[in-house]
């Protein structure tokens, strides 16, 4: 039987070598165990699509060495694993620079980070109250830590994430660097990297057109790092935070118009940005400081293609208001198409408009909405069209409103309510913007900490295989209550409502999502280089190239994404070459 399993084993890694030639032999053995593993301080190359666990021998033939492939421009990754049945002090990591007969790249290109485990649980059908008795916990290698140093105790596991920024001013060639674990009274661990550098070049993310929209929550960043909410220390906090999702090419910026919008469904709520104030005489004031100090700073990143207000009809459709009179702040429910919802609204939107012009913002501007009943939408378009037609809209959709609202500036619709490329293609020939989101129910592709990593690059490629201009997820950092340790919610699947952790701590999740779209991004490169040669050679690299992102053209849980990527990647660096 266990002959059986090494077969078994070695023909994955024929049909399987996925992780850009980090090919590895792994074969569960329930009979091994921690006293049969080697002494001292264990470490190999992995691949990247694998999360191993904390506690278990993980059984892989010891490879010290891989190879890398990218364009000038991108970031690649790669995954060492260390093991002991001992403890092991003070593990650090060094990478060396990287040379080529001719060339030299500093090792600032390269970066290595811990990766920490969070609690995590499974996945199950809709979204509500979880019991956790009924969902499992488990860790997940998840976290990217930024420490330098680490401590691993007796028989666990710790994976090293490895990146690469190949800068794009490098010279095309073939680099080599030299990884080195070094350990407390262990001999040091050497591995080599080969970095095949190609002859292209990948823009800056701020030029990318792939259209990433991740909701951005900064009052949970306040409250996590226990800092005064929009303080100077506060948005010195955040920046480290939005500069990593600016570099994903994000386009949006999330801000919210009145009270939490979701009826504070995420651990914190979302606070005000414009408060709205009434006077003894009726008379409406709104002061948009807070507003305009977090989109000017998000713009200052470079996060500047759009603003999305939320929302006019939030999830209770409540708002509130400072009463001058009573010097209380007061609630009131608004439901589209009443009497009460356009004396909120009208004076405020009129007000809001002439304040969006006068900053430049206007066009760049949508009011935003999320998952809102087909009546309620209706009163809110007809009304925002008669009030505010400068406005654009962007709306979150589960109700296929696209076809009745043509004109809405920004549409999302959910993973498993398909839009017709034509529709698609005519929405874009106006400048419209098309995409699709993923969320609780879910479950695949997806990004919760038990997802297969490799789903969240698939995400991208299902994007493009669908014609849809990008991708929405409802969170960047709407971090529970210890995000560090345990990325479980009362509602949701775990990692649901984050995909990065505090102190601008990236995590395995987040740095795959950013490869997808680099994968994107340089098909559509390719297309239009391929295109524009018009050879029969170019013509029939194009055609291949076209079927392997058809493959991707599907959400049906897959057993081997991974395989997918593998094969559709070596087209990419083949077409590339």
């Amino acid at each position: 039987m266990k002959r059986l399993s090494r077969a078994i084993g070695i023909l994955l890694i024929l049909i399987s070598p996925y992780g850009y030639s980090q090919t590895f032999e792994e074969f569960p053995d329930p009979l091994r165990n921690w006293e049969q593993v080697p002494a001292g301080l264990n470490v190999s190359i992995v691949s990247i699509d694998k999360r191993y666990a904390k506690n278990d021998v993980p059984f892989v033939k010891q490879k010290s060495s891989c190879e890398m492939t990218g364009w000038k421009g991108e970031k690649l990754s790669a995954q060492l694993l260390l093991w002991s049945h001992t403890n092991i002090e003070q593990v650090e990591c060094t990478i060396s620079d990287f040379t080529s007969p001719n060339n030299t790249l500093s090792a600032n290109i390269a970066q290595a980070r811990f990766v920490r485990y969070v609690m995590t649980d499974e996945f199950g059908p809709g979204c509500g109250y979880r019991k956790p008795e009924d969902f499992p916990a488990s860790l997940s290698a998840d976290m990217l830590d930024n420490i330098k140093s680490f401590n691993m105790p007796p028989r666990t596991v710790r994976p090293l994430w490895i990146t690469v920024d190949i800068p794009r001013e490098a010279k095309a060639g073939t680099y080599k660097s030299k990884i080195e674990v070094t350990a407390k009274g262990e001999k040091t661990k050497e591995f080599e990297i080969t970095l095949n550098v190609q002859n292209k070049v990948l823009p800056p993310a701020k030029e990318w057109i792939y259209h990433l929209d991740l909701w951005q929550h900064p009052s949970a960043v306040a409250r996590a790092q226990n800092l005064k909410l929009w303080s100077d220390e506060h948005f010195e906090a955040l920046k480290p935070l939005m500069k990593m999702l600016a570099d994903a090419g994000q386009k949006v910026i999330t801000t919210n118009v009145n009270k939490d919008p979701w009826n504070v469904q995420t651990f914190d709520p979302y606070a005000d940005m414009i408060i709205w104030t009434k006077d003894k005489k009726g008379k409406w004031s709104y002061d948009y400081t807070i507003f305009d100090k977090w989109v000017t700073f998000m713009m200052d990143l470079g996060i500047d293609k759009m603003i999305n207000c939320y929302s006019l009809v939030p999830w209770n459709n409540e708002l509130h208001y400072n009463d001058v009179v009573t010097g209380k702040i007061i609630n009131v429910k608004a439901d589209p198409g009443t009497k009460a919802f356009e004396e909120m609204w009208g004076p405020f939107l009129i007000d809001f408009t002439k304040h969006l012009r006068g900053k430049g913002w206007l066009e760049k501007t949508n009011i935003a909405m999320d998952e809102r009943g087909p009546k309620e939408m209706e009163a809110t378009i007809e009304f925002l069209q008669r009030i505010s037609p400068e406005l654009g809209i962007s709306l979150a959709d589960n109700h296929n409103s696209y076809k009745k609202y043509p004109f809405i500036k920004e549409i999302s619709v959910s993973a498993d309510a398909k839009v017709d490329s034509a529709d698609i293609a005519l929405r874009r020939e106006k400048g419209l913007i098309t995409t699709y989101y993923v969320c609780c129910s879910d479950k695949f592709p997806n990004v919760f900490t038990f997802s297969d990593p490799a789903e969240a690059v698939y995400s991208a490629w299902y994007a493009l295989a669908s014609d849809y201009d990008g991708y929405l997820r409802w969170a960047y950092n709407s971090w529970v209550e210890n995000p560090l340790t345990d990325s479980r919610f009362r509602t949701w699947p775990a990692g649901d409502t984050y995909i990065v952790y505090p102190d601008a701590r990236s995590s395995i999740r987040f740095e795959r999502l950013v490869e997808g779209i680099q994968d994107v991004e340089k098909i559509r490169i390719l297309r239009k280089e391929l295109k524009g040669l018009n050879t029969k050679e170019s013509l029939e690299k194009l055609a291949k190239l076209n079927r392997e992102v058809a493959r991707f053209n599907t959400i049906s849980p897959l057993k081997s994404p991974d395989i997918m990527l593998y094969s559709a990647k070596a087209v990419v660096n083949e077409v590339s070459k």
